[in-house]
């Protein structure tokens, strides 16, 4: 009998199953990959596009690229997942069967229930979010004036709150923009629950591009025009970008599924609790052990190869692999600088400190973005692409 295999989502998690379910699935299956979008965009280099939105052709490739003949694209909304009847529900289109569905539809904002956050902030969860903040932030400054510059606000100093000020930073230099950035952080330091070196060194990079930190107050309360704190004086803002949380897809809400915040639950091969049901990526809370798989992008590479074997294993009645999270280092950008930390060496070969910058980091984060595009595409479009990443 041949299957009818399912993946959702065009993000990390998503392409990468695809491209393994691809060289994994014999005749015996059928592959049907569904998104919202006809292309990958590689979201952990999206802030670019704040500062260039040119360099949005050389971070999203379409579907066709990554997607064998063979392989049904269809592009919609996923609504729901119902697991009796086995259909994937859509919000344009027919909906469509399966016998094993893999949901890896990502994330979406979360705002925890601050007053007005929503109405009032932009966010950074896809390309059109990338593009709004840079028209929004260009309007704002051509506005302004070096007396009264326009207030740049960023909710949030995780990778993508300290990534965005960054690019925003250089926008502001290479347009001569009167522009003052904030990045605000409700808990003590910037990059939360990282070592202190990395922290520290992330810092120094901000304030050298003239981010002012404000960290350890909570935002209560955002306007059209200034964000109330729990103890600070308010701040006003021109533009406010809201970075600071994820929770899942409206799409899982009414799933029969084990979940949390929308978000589902797996044991560590991406088996959910219902056995034709697999999750990875963001979308899914894998289990390892003492504390679950970040929501990362280097997570869900790693992942997504495993879960798209598994899938092809479950369909042969083989045993499923049982994954676990490899952390191979961080490398984040500010602009045109970074920092690297606790990166592994490759061929053996120790590293003489755990953070460093200049050029090796500033290399080293290219590497890992071209090293991706490749895997799913071609070394020849990681060629392209290398100037903008």
């Amino acid at each position: 009998m041949t299957e009818n295999v399912v993946v959702l989502g065009a993000g990390y998690a998503g392409a990468g199953a695809v491209n393994k379910l691809q060289s994994e699935l014999g005749g015996n299956a059928r592959l049907t990959w569904i998104a919202d979008v006809d292309y990958h965009l590689v979201l952990h280099e999206s802030h670019r596009v704040i500062r260039d939105p040119d360099v949005r052709s050389d971070i999203t490739f379409p579907v066709e690229e990554i997607a064998d003949p063979s392989t049904r694209f269809v592009q919609d909304e996923v609504t729901g997942l119902d697991v009796d009847e086995q259909v994937v529900e859509l919000a344009d289109t027919e909906n469509v069967e399966y016998d094993y569905v893999l949901v890896g539809l990502g994330t979406q904002t979360a705002y925890y229930g601050i007053p007005g956050l929503e109405e009032h902030s932009l966010t950074l969860k896809s390309l059109d979010d990338a593009l709004e903040i840079h028209e929004t932030i260009k309007n704002a400054s051509q506005e302004a004036t070096r007396g009264d510059p326009a207030q740049v606000v960023i909710g949030g100093a995780g990778l993508s709150g300290i990534q965005s000020a960054g690019e925003i930073a250089e926008f502001r230099d290479n347009h001569r923009a009167p522009i003052e950035i904030h990045l605000v952080e409700a808990l003590e330091e910037i990059f939360p629950g990282n070592d202190p070196e990395i922290q520290q060194a992330l810092r120094d990079l901000l304030e050298d591009a003239g981010v002012q930190i404000h960290t350890d107050d909570p935002i209560t309360e955002a306007k059209a025009d200034v964000i109330e704190f729990d103890e600070g004086e308010p701040l006003e803002h021109d533009v406010l970008v809201w970075t600071g949380g994820i929770t899942g897809r409206d799409a899982m809400d009414d799933v029969d599924l084990d979940n949390e915040h929308n978000r589902v639950n797996t044991a560590a091969n991406f088996q959910t609790s219902d056995e034709r049901v697999f999750a990875v990526g963001d979308s899914a809370i894998v289990d390892q052990g003492d504390q679950p798989a970040p929501p990362t992008a280097q997570a869900a590479w790693q992942a997504a190869e495993v879960a798209g074997e598994n899938i092809s294993r479950a369909i042969e009645n083989r045993p499923l692999k049982t994954w676990e999270y490899n952390d191979k280092g961080t490398v984040v950008s500010v602009g045109e600088k970074a920092v690297a930390h606790e990166v592994k060496p490759a061929m053996g070969v120790s590293l003489p400190v755990d953070t460093f910058g200049g050029f090796p980091a500033q290399k080293l984060k290219k590497m890992i973005a071209a090293r991706w595009i490749a895997d799913i595409t071609s070394w020849n479009q990681a060629r392209k692409s290398w100037s903008s990443l």
